[in-house]
């Protein structure tokens, strides 16, 4: 059986200070940024395998060694005439790791989130959540924990992460029954009790089978300004007020088109996917990826949308991105595409925007895109 191409578990542009150095150029909407593609370089990141945490910086190298003059099992040198060199070689960008936390979850974990404070970051998987010192490998500390004393009665599980941008003490975690908790490590030790719940009544009258697989929230995200926060779910994203937990403040629609395929979906597993969320640096457009190689893109203020296409054929320089649609049914123009024709092995899970200009990053199976704001 033939291996799947590796999939990136996370991808997120460094907070400090990123290197950008090329740029081509594809067209968003009159309204939404334009974008070109681009490369960056990531000084410092985090990232999971498993049930491993590793802290990585990352390095650019343009040059090998060639000819090393090593010693034979004896101890003789092989080649005394031989003078090790550095040779030219194509530009290779390579992260090596620093550090190593590991031992402290039993389960996959979902999520990582850099404190504000620069010195403590938090590790999610299904059951926990964890605090870390960046300078402490071996010990956390449990400040979230919602395992039963009896697995027969775990009735959701934590899905996602993230600490306030701007103050250190507040977190918000997600859970698989489509809540958000706000929580506040100065109440006490191990957050139980949330300081906010921030859940949406379910529509007795589109109540389903796959009502709470489709409400299970697969990212969350504070906004740069701390005052609203985003999730997604599979069929939608919604921006949450922090002063308003009764309903979202926003809803958008991402693929509503699938709605009528959930049986197929959940027959092949992609209703399990679990998509990303982002912002752009002001707050006022979000981003979220969908099936075949597109992803959405919506502006806040004018509440205008646009689909766009991640793909080789789009990818060439100067190249203009061009808007998609998604045809339900009828006629289908030229320039559309049948929902029956989309492909649910390509799809956009992992995502991540510029925290101040407009630079996107979207993961597609094995390869990654970068598109900047249009050049003229």
């Amino acid at each position: 059986m033939a291996s799947q191409p590796a999939r990136p578990s996370h991808l997120s542009f460094s907070q400090s200070q990123a290197c950008c150095y090329s740029s081509l150029s594809p067209l968003l909407h009159p309204s939404l940024p334009s974008f070109s593609s681009t490369s960056f370089l990531l000084l410092l990141l985090l990232s999971s395998t498993s049930f491993l945490l590793l802290l990585l910086s990352s390095l650019e190298r343009d040059k090998r060694p060639e000819g090393y003059n090593l010693k034979d099992e004896e101890g003789r040198i092989r080649d005394p005439t031989t003078i090790t060199a550095l040779r030219p070689m194509d530009l290779m960008v390579e992260a090596t790791p620093r550090r190593v936390f590991s031992n402290a979850h039993t389960y996959h974990i979902n999520s990582i989130s850099v404190n504000s404070d620069y010195e403590t970051y938090m590790s999610t998987d299904d059951l926990r959540i964890n605090l870390w010192n960046l300078e402490i490998t071996n010990r956390s500390f449990n400040i979230v924990d919602i395992k039963p004393a009896n697995m027969e009665m775990l009735t959701e599980v934590i899905t996602a992460a993230e600490f306030q941008p701007s103050q250190c003490n507040t977190f918000v975690y997600s859970s698989s029954k489509g809540s958000i908790r706000l929580c506040d490590m100065r109440a006490s030790a191990l957050c139980d009790n949330h300081s906010k719940l921030f859940e949406e009544p379910e529509d007795p009258s589109n109540r389903s089978f796959f009502s709470e697989i489709i409400s299970s929230i697969s990212d969350v995200k504070f906004s740069h300004s701390g005052r609203y926060l985003m999730t997604r779910d599979y069929l939608t994203v919604k921006v949450w007020d922090l002063n308003m937990e009764s309903k979202p403040l926003e809803t958008y629609q991402v693929h509503d088109y699938l709605r009528s395929k959930l049986c197929s979906l959940y027959e092949n597993d992609c209703i399990f996917d679990k998509f990303e969320c982002v912002w752009n640096g002001s707050d006022s457009v979000i981003m979220t990826g969908s099936y075949n190689n597109f992803f959405r893109m919506f502006d806040r203020n004018t509440k205008r949308d646009v689909t766009l296409e991640a793909s080789r054929e789009n990818s060439k320089p100067r190249a203009i991105l061009k808007p998609r649609k998604v045809c339900v049914g009828g006629k289908r123009r030229k320039d559309e595409i049948s929902v029956d024709s989309l492909d649910f092995s390509k799809k956009i899970l992992h995502s991540a925007w510029h925290p101040s200009e407009n630079i996107i990053a979207v993961a597609a199976t094995n390869n990654l895109y970068i598109f900047q704001d249009k050049v003229n």
